[in-house]
């Protein structure tokens, strides 16, 4: 029991407050109006869109960049590729406005991208100014949630046995029908785990989308901030909030699903 209470002091109890605010409009009872405001938005809809859309695209370069990457650390060769292995489960514990700031240094307006551009051309300014657009985000959320994709793949190539690899390329089989016969079988399960543990975080990314200063991206954790701060509009920041638990916990079912079928 108490363990039950603390997680419901600590985590319930304002979760509730919360749904309780989404159905209190200002001038107070209970009523449906807040959803109904929120709902008929265009800048609702406009940020569930950007949301799902960044969250699919990026668990999909996730899967294509993770799968590589593990393919080339777990069966290439080369000097350091241990210490790379390890450095994956360090990055894990990056928070995720680092990375974000790492690529401001790069592809920043005043960053080193620009400034070896104008240093070469003598323009007054450079070409990338990609990152305060929805590809910046794109591009920081692949850089940041890929290592969650390659984290599960590498524990499974470990336990992949060598043997079958070498006997079919002793067979005449090329890499290419190796991976695809061989290799991505075993490695589906890690897969469907990993890319679904970075659509969920993909979902409630909020760190990233604020420090690349994309101010055109608003997803739903950024409206709730919105609402919230900017507008002291704390009905609709609920609602918000309540819509983005209602598909983390949906998505974190099927993730939940997909790791115990895969014994993640």
């Amino acid at each position: 029991m108490p363990p039950v209470a603390v997680l419901a002091l600590a985590f319930l109890y304002p979760l509730a407050l919360v749904v309780q605010q989404s159905f209190t409009p200002d001038e107070g009872g209970v009523s449906l109006d807040p959803y109904a405001d929120v709902f008929a938005s265009a800048v609702f809809r406009d940020a569930l869109t950007t949301t799902v859309w960044l969250a699919v695209g990026s668990t999909a370069g996730c899967l294509v960049l993770g799968f590589v990457l593990a393919l080339v650390i777990a069966f290439v060769p080369f000097p350091g590729g241990k210490a790379v292995a390890r450095f994956v489960d360090v990055f894990l514990s990056f928070p995720s406005f680092l990375i974000t700031l790492a690529l401001l240094f790069i592809y920043g307006s005043v960053g080193m991208a620009n400034g070896l551009w104008t240093d070469a051309t003598g323009a007054a300014d450079g070409p990338f100014h990609f990152l305060t657009t929805p590809w910046g985000v794109l591009l920081a959320e692949i850089t940041y949630f890929t290592p969650f994709v390659m984290r599960p793949l590498l524990a499974a190539f470990s336990q992949l046995d060598t043997g079958q690899l070498e006997v079919a390329s002793s067979l005449g089989a090329g890499p290419v029908r190796i991976i695809r016969r061989e290799i991505l079988p075993e490695a589906l399960p890690a897969l469907a785990a990993g890319g679904s543990l970075v659509l969920v975080m993909c979902l409630n990314e909020f760190g990233i989308v604020l420090f690349t200063g994309a101010k055109g991206v608003t997803t739903l954790p950024m409206l709730v901030y919105g609402k919230a701060i900017l507008e002291s509009d704390y009905p609709a920041a609920c609602v918000v909030a309540v819509v983005n638990i209602a598909l983390s916990v949906g998505l974190y079912s099927l993730y939940r699903v997909v790791s115990r079928r895969a014994g993640a």
